[in-house]
């Protein structure tokens, strides 16, 4: 199957791409993951995309609708993928309906996974990091450390990352609406899009995805 995944921050897209493309048998493909395997290794688009960022700059879609193409045309990929990141825009989508054309391949399905703005707010500005190892993560609601603002495996201090304030994550909500939202309507005009609630166990979550995509196959 060929799967984009989207959704909100905080909506557990990476973590449901994990798993759905586990089931799947298909690569998860994950835009943050390709910018860096393009900057780490040197390719040509890597290094174009380091410049603008370097600079401050968002990297143009023709940088990342590359790397996307690079990504998909390789050997793994060839019986499917699952996009997570990609496509940001409308403008991407119409670049990666064009490669699929271009490639006599079709995109089964868009999962929209569906959360209350509230309880992203909730899910980002609640969490708490390990100032002695990012990896070590909590959250004030959902999984408490045993002794506040104490990290459970190395004693560490925890705080809350500048990404994390709420008002950061309101931000980034609004560039979510703005730039990546018009993308669900754009796949709902194809009848493409399958929106799960995406609220409760990320085992029930993942259930809910395959049995939609499941009935989408059929």
């Amino acid at each position: 199957m060929r799967i984009v995944l989207v959704g909100p921050p905080g909506a557990g897209k990476g973590t449901q791409a994990t798993y759905l493309a586990k089931n799947l048998s298909i690569p998860h493909i994950s835009t943050g993951d390709l910018f860096r395997a393009n900057i780490s290794q040197g390719t040509p688009l890597g290094k174009q995309a380091q410049e603008y960022m370097r600079a401050g700059q968002l990297v143009p879609d023709e940088v990342t609708v590359g790397m996307a193409e690079d990504r998909m045309s390789q050997p793994d990929a060839a019986n499917g993928f699952l996009l997570d990141g990609f496509p940001r825009n409308v403008a991407q989508a119409q670049a990666l309906d064009a490669y699929l054309r271009e490639n006599e391949l079709t995109l089964d399905a868009v999962l929209d996974l569906e959360v209350p703005e509230d309880e992203v707010v909730k899910r980002i500005a609640g969490r708490r990091t390990c100032r002695n190892d990012s990896a070590h993560t909590f959250h004030v609601e959902y999984k408490k450390p045993e002794t506040e603002g104490v990290c459970d495996v190395c004693g560490g201090e925890l705080y809350q990352r500048e990404d994390d304030s709420e008002e950061t994550v309101r931000k980034r909500l609004e560039v979510y609406h703005r730039e990546t939202e018009p993308i669900i309507d754009y796949y709902k005009a194809k009848g493409q899009v399958v929106t799960i609630p995406a609220l409760g166990k990320v085992s029930e979550v993942t259930q809910r995805a395959m049995g939609a995509l499941a009935a989408k196959a059929a």
